[in-house]
């Protein structure tokens, strides 16, 4: 089964199973689903995330996901640039998410960032995902 939007893929697993009340969910990995669960994990968005191999060549991203007093953490998890429309922006024209209680993640040329640390090291990019 091929995806057109791997990363948009991961994100909805993410935002269904938190609905669901589960304490993981699962997705096939990649280098650059890894980089924004670090990202994730770094702001504290999750619990962790675990590369698991199934078969040889073919890994998957176990992801422990974060509740506070039993509501998720992740209120609100959307993907703003798309395969049919990128969205790159400034650092200095960043919007601030929820006025700064959420977080935007990036690609930048530092590699993946969340706003906080991209503002921090002063370089833009391309904005993957906002999370609140």
């Amino acid at each position: 089964m091929s995806l057109s939007d791997p990363l948009g893929d991961m994100l909805t697993r993410i935002r269904n199973a938190q609905s669901a009340r589960h304490t993981f969910c699962v997705a096939p990995a990649s280098n650059l689903r890894v980089n924004v669960l670090e990202a994730l994990k770094r702001e504290g968005y999750i619990r962790g995330y675990k590369k698991e191999e199934l078969r040889k060549g073919i890994n998957q991203l176990r992801i422990e996901l974060k509740y506070s007093d039993g509501e998720p953490v992740i209120k609100e998890i959307q993907r703003v640039s798309k395969p049919g429309r990128r969205v790159y922006s400034k650092i200095k024209e960043l919007p601030r998410v929820y006025a700064g209680l959420g977080v935007s993640i990036l690609s930048t040329p530092c590699g993946v960032l969340s706003d906080v640390e991209a503002r921090a090291a002063n370089v833009g990019g391309e904005v993957l995902c906002r999370v609140f």
